[in-house]
């Protein structure tokens, strides 16, 4: 029998859960992600510094994602890019995504995620686009995840567009203005050179946009 896929729903509570440290409460940033992304200059001075400090590192993995168009609502016709359709093969397994972003380009930026794995990641394509959706963008990626504290780095390399590193908070946060402010901690103490801040998704860059 085929094994169920896993789901992760961001923005809708978890029933199976964990309580959460303030009864009555639920913080917010537990369903949302926050995250920070760079340009990076020099991966081996970043991977160096993280395996001082005892970071954990994943295997590299191959990811080929496919981004999908709206057939009755274009992605791409706002003057910002703010949501998107997602295919991901790899080898450790195949996902579905949607993400749509909040307060784009801003210091604050956030995302409500809706993404699960799939068995057959073709059939579930070839699915969509028999219902009029069509291809946008493909990004094709190796990235290795490094652990530490509260914070996952994930180190990319993307064909066509260069090296990136990704912080994303992992931790609790009553708020997301406070999940930010502890990331911002967090990447201050590596003292580590990144290169320039990237408010966009390799999708944007790979088609030439800025927003």
């Amino acid at each position: 029998m085929p094994r169920r896929p896993t789901h992760r729903r961001r923005g809708r509570p978890d029933p199976r859960g964990t309580a959460p440290p303030h009864p009555g409460r639920t913080p917010l940033v537990r369903y949302t992600e926050v995250e920070q992304k760079y340009a990076l200059p020099d991966a081996d001075a970043l991977t160096a510094r993280l395996a001082e400090l005892g970071a954990s590192a994943s295997e590299p993995s191959r990811q080929i994602d496919a981004y999908y168009n709206h057939p009755a609502k274009d992605f791409l016709a706002t003057d910002t890019i703010t949501e998107w359709v997602r295919f991901r093969i790899e080898q450790r397994g195949s996902s579905f995504n949607y993400k749509q972003w909040h307060k784009p380009g801003e210091g604050t930026a956030h995302a409500t995620e809706y993404e699960t794995t799939v068995c057959d990641i073709e059939a579930l394509r070839h699915a969509f686009e028999a219902l009029g959706f069509q291809p946008m963008v493909t990004v094709d990626k190796t990235r290795t995840t490094w652990r530490l504290d509260e914070v996952e780095i994930a180190l990319d390399r993307v064909a066509d567009a260069g090296d990136f590193v990704e912080f994303e908070f992992k931790g609790e946060a009553e708020t997301i203005e406070e999940a930010h402010a502890r990331l911002d901690k967090f990447i201050a103490g590596l003292g580590i050179e990144l290169g320039d801040r990237v408010n966009r998704g390799y999708p944007h860059i790979l088609l030439g946009r800025e927003r």
